[in-house]
């Protein structure tokens, strides 16, 4: 017998794709200015940020209908609906960013032994269209950014291209006043780092989740030991901890119980765990098996309790 139980807590902060469909549209404006710029100017750095926003628009266009379809019902087909596609579409965002930024090192270390003549005013102007709006699309969705990973990739892919922006643009000005062209392919090295710095927390972090592993910030002994103040004998095993999505946290296992308890003193104990999981490690689905003189394995996943 099994025991499923959802506790419906409302979250005080709803994601939408609104500010994220505005996003995508500044986005695709940028990158067709900055192509069409860097081409003219002649500057790397330009053109590695409208390679980047490129990139930026295909991930935020991932980003939003992933998050359409993360709002799709379960079907029988689909029991848990798509509620993971959103975790699908921040991993996929967080190595795109990194292979974009591994072929701007390639670019900026070929640029950097033979440094090009650039058009700097060009430059310059473009780099603070590319601060006004990923800085006006960063601020909108940062609020939405704190409550979902999937939009964190995408706060993400805004703020860096962002910051990319002003190191452009700081790097127009040298070339402007001091001729210092070869500024252009640090500026474009130091871009494709920070890209790989700060995706790497987005990547491993979709991973995890993708691959089921317990939360980082949960710990197994404990929730056991927790859950054994309120079970007495009966005993936890084969546990299992997981995020389905950003938003709900998962928990099933296997009661051991020592005496051949009836169903509704069982649906008690369970009630109890349930406020346990909830309230002390935030756990909000929960299943429970119970067993009674069954002949298996009573391992405690890693060990014997």
């Amino acid at each position: 017998m099994g025991h499923n139980h959802n506790h419906h807590h409302g979250h005080s902060h709803e994601v939408t794709g609104k500010n994220l469909s505005i996003s995508i549209v500044l986005n695709i404006g940028i990158t067709v200015a900055q192509i069409i710029g860097g081409f003219i100017s002649g500057s790397l750095s330009l053109l590695s940020d409208a390679l980047h926003n490129f990139s930026d628009v295909i991930s935020l266009i991932l980003s939003y209908v992933a998050h359409q379809l993360a709002k799709k019902k379960p079907s029988s087909a689909s029991t848990f609906g798509y509620k993971r596609a959103e975790i699908i579409a921040a991993f996929i965002n967080a190595a795109t960013l990194i292979i974009v930024a591994v072929f701007l090192v390639y670019e900026a270390v070929v640029r950097f032994s033979e440094p090009v003549i650039i058009a700097s005013n060009l430059v310059i102007w473009l780099s603070v269209l590319g601060i006004l709006f990923n800085g006006f699309s960063a601020i909108i969705i940062k609020k939405d950014a704190d409550h979902n990973l999937n939009m964190r990739s995408a706060y993400l892919h805004l703020f860096t291209d962002m910051m990319a922006s002003v190191a452009v643009l700081l790097g127009g000005i040298l070339m402007k006043y001091f001729q210092w062209f070869w500024v252009d392919s640090i500026i474009t090295f130091g871009i494709a780092i920070y890209l790989i710095f700060m995706s790497l927390d987005v990547l491993k972090s979709s991973t995890k989740m993708l691959m089921l592993f317990t939360p980082e910030d949960l710990n197994i002994e404990e929730i056991a030991k927790k859950i054994h103040e309120v079970t007495g004998n009966h005993r936890l095993y084969h546990i299992h901890v997981w995020h389905l999505n950003d938003n709900e946290l998962h928990f099933e296992a296997h009661l051991d119980c020592k005496e051949n308890i009836s169903i509704s003193e069982f649906n008690s104990l369970v009630a109890e765990i349930e406020e346990v999981l909830f309230h002390e490690f935030k756990i909000n689905h929960c299943t429970i098996q119970p067993d009674f003189g069954k002949n298996c394995s009573k391992d405690f996943i890693l060990q014997d309790e």
